[in-house]
């Protein structure tokens, strides 16, 4: 009887062994599941080369005096002029109540860089590119709509209503800028 015993005791589950099968099974879903969620996630992640255009850095050296070169930063186009001294003049003896968005002229330019413009080279109408050197007030002129804006890219006519925009930009020597 002694081994019947023996027998009965051994033919009952092992609490221990059981307790290791649940912890083992949740420990393989969770993997299972990480490695499921894992390129969901991932996806969602922006794409390289937006991160690449995250910021850009440009050399103006080689933008002549009363000229203008459209770069392109977060696929979007900039303009970058270099005024003249006579459009910085002009600019700046405008008088706030002739401007639909008023803004001086020397809070679109960077202190000591006054002679360089940076905007983003979108209407703030529809989103058009504007054509420089063009208008009636010297700047840029919508051909989409008519807006018309001066040399400081400030809207003077047209149904635009705001100025063009000006990024963030900050000077890294006195040739080179960096966007964004």
């Amino acid at each position: 009887m002694a081994t019947e015993s023996n027998l009965a005791h051994n033919d009952q589950p092992n609490p221990g062994r059981r307790d290791f099968l649940y912890v083992a099974t949740a420990a393989v879903g969770a993997v299972g599941v990480g490695a499921v969620a894992w390129p969901v996630i991932n996806q969602m992640n922006p794409d390289a080369s937006v991160l690449a255009l995250a910021s850009t850095e440009f050399d103006l050296s080689g933008v002549e005096e009363g000229s203008s070169v459209t770069i392109k930063w977060r696929g979007s186009p900039v303009f970058v002029r270099h005024r003249t001294a006579a459009e910085i003049e002009e600019a700046r003896a405008v008088p706030m109540s002739d401007l639909k968005d008023p803004e001086t002229d020397e809070a679109r330019v960077k202190e000591g860089h006054d002679q360089y413009l940076v905007m983003v080279a979108l209407c703030t109408h529809l989103g058009c590119v504007p054509v420089g050197d063009a208008g009636e007030f010297g700047g840029w002129f919508c051909p989409c709509h008519g807006s018309e804006y001066d040399t400081s890219g400030r809207i003077r006519k047209g149904p635009a209503p705001k100025n063009l925009v000006v990024p963030p930009y900050q000077f890294l020597s006195d040739s080179v800028i960096q966007i964004g």
